[in-house]
């Protein structure tokens, strides 16, 4: 447990931003769902809209260190080619 006053001050920034992340990544995490289920239902449009949106999210997520660049970037590439792909 924290003893100095700046620990403790520290121990409340950390739980602070932990929830912040945890809400950003929930966030992401569905909007990449929704992505998932418009390529599983085979529906290429609603697959397209949903790309459309999740794109700013996961973008979002990797300039606030939620997720690291590479992470966000290979996610929305992998996503494109798929969706892609469904209209071939």
């Amino acid at each position: 447990m924290a003893n100095t006053p700046s620990a403790k001050k520290a121990a409340r920034k950390i739980a602070r931003r932990t929830a912040v992340n945890k809400s950003r990544r929930s966030r992401v995490r569905t909007f990449v769902r929704k992505v998932e289920e418009a390529l599983a239902s085979g529906d290429q449009a609603a697959a397209a809209e949903a790309l459309k949106a999740a794109q700013p999210e996961l973008q979002r997520a990797a300039s606030k260190g939620v997720l690291h660049r590479n992470t966000a970037s290979r996610k929305i590439s992998r996503l494109a080619h798929r969706v892609k792909a469904l209209g071939a």
